[in-house]
């Protein structure tokens, strides 16, 4: 039988220590596939590239030039790739459980697009990586009762908490955009990712675009990842961009005056957090109520301040 053809699409920045545990992962994550890996390095200013060239000296390696941001380093790498049968997008702080990969090929199909594993985190304690879509009553179950609360009932929550979920194969409005295999024709119906987002809500937009475009999104529990996870709920910079990046993702997808609403749930949510001393929060909340910033196009100068 022949061997999907995998490609696995890792966009880098400054990411030199993560490259030698990630690429000794793939040849067990990836048994059973023909796979080839791509690194989009988004002008990263210490040793990753030289780590790519050492640990991984047959990868396809794009320079982007800048640092571009995450959907444009993902959009690089898959057309590095050039034609295959499915794209794993993959970050640089994760892990692949042996077989990972194919066990989530075989869930693609006609009406399957994407493929998500169980996440685990380096403790090996559950990530809640499935997410349902953002609608006004979850943005102020969330805002009024907390996240992981509300997450259990499916109204009320966008991150799914509820352990027992996680435990068969399900479908799943969208997922965290660490670990994502995109089959090859829901790539082409769907596009590249939107750029636009820079970094956060990205793979919200693209999942939930796959989904208008009659392409499911599946979470699979016997396929396994390790994320380590990065810093976007300590860095103050970071975190503001995923707060702002969510009120951009739902006013792409609803009207001026529930965009409204929404921004007033997530003001009322940072501005509570805020008064708990959350430094993150209020970061948030000087940008939440910027009409500047909340023009502004995310890019590395936003990060900044």
């Amino acid at each position: 039988m022949e061997l999907p053809k995998i490609a696995i699409c890792v966009v880098t920045y400054n990411s030199a220590p993560l490259i030698n545990d990630l690429v000794a992962s793939l040849r067990e994550g990836c048994a059973g596939a023909e796979w080839c890996l791509v690194f989009a390095d988004n002008a990263s200013t210490d040793m990753t590239i030289a780590e790519i060239r050492r640990c991984a000296p047959n990868a396809i390696l794009v320079e982007t030039g800048g640092n571009l941001g995450y959907s444009a380093g993902i959009n690089a790498a898959v057309r590095a790739a050039g034609e295959q049968d499915a794209y794993l997008i993959l970050n640089a702080d994760v892990r692949l459980a042996p077989d990972c990969v194919v066990t989530l090929y075989k869930t693609l199909g006609d009406q399957v697009g994407i493929a998500v594993p169980r996440l685990n985190d380096a403790e090996g304690e559950l990530i809640w990586s499935m997410r349902r879509e953002p609608t006004l009553l979850r943005a102020w179950a969330d805002a009024l009762i907390g996240a992981e609360r509300v997450g259990r009932w499916s109204a009320l929550g966008e991150m799914i908490t509820n352990e027992r979920l996680y435990q068969e194969a399900r479908g799943t409005d969208w997922a965290e955009g660490s670990t994502q295999l995109i089959s090859a024709a829901c790539w082409r119906a769907c596009g590249p990712w939107d750029e636009s987002f820079f970094l956060y809500s990205e793979e919200a937009e693209f999942d939930l675009r796959a989904r208008d475009r009659g392409f499911a999104t599946r979470y699979e529990p016997s396929a396994l990842a390790i994320h380590l996870e990065g810093g976007s709920g300590s860095s103050v910079r970071q975190w503001s961009l995923l707060v702002v990046n969510r009120i951009r993702l739902f006013s792409r997808r609803h009207n001026r005056l529930s965009t409204l609403l929404f921004w007033l749930a997530i003001v009322l949510r940072e501005a509570s957090r805020a008064a708990m001393g959350k430094a993150t929060s209020r970061a948030a909340i000087r940008d939440l109520v910027s009409a500047r910033r909340m023009r502004e196009r995310p890019g590395p100068a936003w990060l900044l301040g």
